[in-house]
């Protein structure tokens, strides 16, 4: 027991990072506004870049500058951290695509609810058939 309490301990990245990737995929499946799925996303997101730069650090390890030193030196791996600014960056645009997808929406149906989109489009549907129904009917006689 005190083997495991010390691991969750040492390792609290790792919790952190559930932690968030779950509340982010919670917030984006269980809410209806568009902006708290986008939102939602983005916390999750964050979640996974914490991981991959929480796993690309070393303990003890240094930035890999070359260093004439006879004693060998233990380097942490770069890699992951410049994937992640990258990352950093699709995300935000990502983000920004997402909130002016959201405020079109808007303009057109009024709404950022979910619910209420699907029955407005619903709505137009059953309408359009009506009309063509109407429209075949008058053209029957």
């Amino acid at each position: 027991m005190f083997q495991l309490a010390h691991h969750f301990l040492t390792h609290w990245n790792y919790l952190a990072v559930i932690t968030l990737m779950m509340i982010g995929l919670y917030i984006a499946i269980s809410r209806g506004n568009l902006v708290k799925k986008i939102m939602g996303v983005n916390i999750f997101q964050a979640a996974v870049i914490l991981f991959y730069v929480s796993m690309g650090k070393v303990a003890g390890g240094t930035a890999p500058i070359l260093m004439e030193s006879p004693d060998p030196v233990l380097y942490s791996n770069p890699v992951p951290h410049v994937l992640m600014l990258t990352a950093i960056v699709v995300g935000v645009a990502s983000t920004a695509l997402g909130l002016a997808l959201v405020v079109r929406i808007n303009e057109s149906y009024g709404t950022v609810e979910e619910d209420e989109i699907v029955a407005l489009d619903r709505h137009e549907d059953e309408r359009a058939l009506a009309v063509e129904a109407k429209e075949e009917a008058e053209g029957a006689t």
